[in-house]
């Protein structure tokens, strides 16, 4: 059996051009939602979601190691996974900055799994924490799926660094 030779260090690329250039790809935008370390409902915004497998039922986001998410992540044992709708840019870029309070003004429930749902998401998903990995800057988090609820509407993409729909 042949093997991968593990490499040292990654190439010198300037981190905006890199970044730039994985804007080329269009993804959809989620949010994921947790409680904080004080049981208050927090998230964050994330495109970087994907399925994984059916069998087990799971999923995946990645996350900066920078994020303070990161510190409930890991102390938690949960997570909802809120796939964003078109009409829900204001949500997406209220999560994607550190406010002390994520769901000011933001309508929610609590799902089965205790957590916070965001009102008008395209699905979400209830997961139990499986495993969280090291991806360098980023920690991969994996999640088994223990509940879903799926919506009508159009999604919300990120493209070239803005939010865009394919809504007509």
């Amino acid at each position: 059996m042949e093997t991968t030779p593990v490499l040292d260090s990654s190439p010198e690329f300037d981190p905006r051009a890199l970044r730039d250039a994985f804007g080329q790809f269009a993804s959809g935008i989620t949010v994921v939602s947790l409680l904080d370390g004080d049981g208050r409902p927090t998230g964050v915004t994330v495109s970087s979601f994907s399925s994984l497998s059916l069998e087990p039922a799971l999923c995946l986001f990645s996350l900066g190691k920078s994020q303070m998410s990161c510190k409930w992540i890991d102390s938690g044992n949960g997570f909802n996974i809120n796939i964003l709708s078109a009409e829900q840019e204001a949500s997406a870029w209220q999560f994607a900055k550190p406010l002390e309070d994520k769901f000011d003004g933001v309508e929610w429930y609590a799902g089965r799994n205790a957590l916070p749902v965001l009102k008008g998401s395209l699905c979400h998903f209830e997961c139990a924490k499986w495993n969280v990995y090291d991806g360098g800057d980023h920690i991969i988090v994996v999640g088994q799926i223990t509940h879903f609820e799926r919506g009508d509407g159009d999604p919300l993409l990120f493209y070239r660094g803005k939010m865009a729909t394919v809504a007509e």
